[in-house]
């Protein structure tokens, strides 16, 4: 991400945060015209379209990240992997964990529809901070969860709506990822992780 956008959305989470406790009016104005400031940096900045810079500028209530859920899922020592329809490209199956939902019930979710496959939630492997990781500059902040689950069953899987194919693959033999999604270091520690078994300690940022 360039300094430019990082700044912005700095200066946006500030004023988002003034704006949910300052019961003044005089500060709430500041705090509108630093979230205008921020509008006219992303514009300048980025490519993003005018409707995703206003749901950017304008949130209600105190920011955070939010929260990815990834499911890791292997057989035969070979790694789960789905293709988004969206850019074509391959990454674990998951996506924001949802609202009244735990991590373990959404990793369940998200597998099911995106691989066809039902899986048992066994542990957690890293909690990454995404800005602290080579993923290709996003406009919003993600902290992500690598959850690695138990296949129920044998089946190959199955494509879902927000997915064209399914696969397993060796560390050694991986398709082209979706880097906005997961890098090849987050794969390959998934791998690491997999097979140091119990030796694993879960990582984070």
């Amino acid at each position: 991400m360039s300094q430019w956008l990082t700044w912005a959305k700095r200066i946006q989470a500030l004023s988002q945060a003034g704006l949910t406790f300052t019961r003044d009016q005089y500060d709430r104005e500041r705090y509108e015209e630093l979230q205008e400031i921020a509008r006219e940096m992303y514009e300048r900045h980025s490519d993003l379209s005018d409707e995703a810079i206003s749901q950017l500028v304008h949130v209600d209530g105190y920011p955070t990240p939010k929260l990815d859920v990834r499911g890791v899922i292997f057989k035969d020592d070979r790694i789960l992997l789905v293709k988004e329809r969206s850019d074509g490209l391959w990454t674990l199956p998951g996506g924001f964990c949802e609202v009244n939902r735990s991590p373990a019930s959404n990793i369940i979710k998200e597998v099911e529809e995106e691989a066809g496959l039902d899986v048992i939630p066994v542990r957690l492997l890293a909690l990454f901070d995404m800005h602290e990781h080579p993923h290709p500059p996003l406009s919003e902040h993600y902290y992500k969860l690598f959850i690695e689950c138990a296949l129920i069953g044998d089946g190959e899987g199955s494509a879902g709506v927000e997915t064209s194919d399914v696969g397993f693959f060796e560390r050694d033999d991986l398709p082209d990822l979706s880097l906005a999604r997961n890098t090849i270091e987050q794969i390959h520690m998934c791998f690491d992780a997999h097979w140091q078994e119990e030796d694993w300690t879960t990582l984070f940022d």
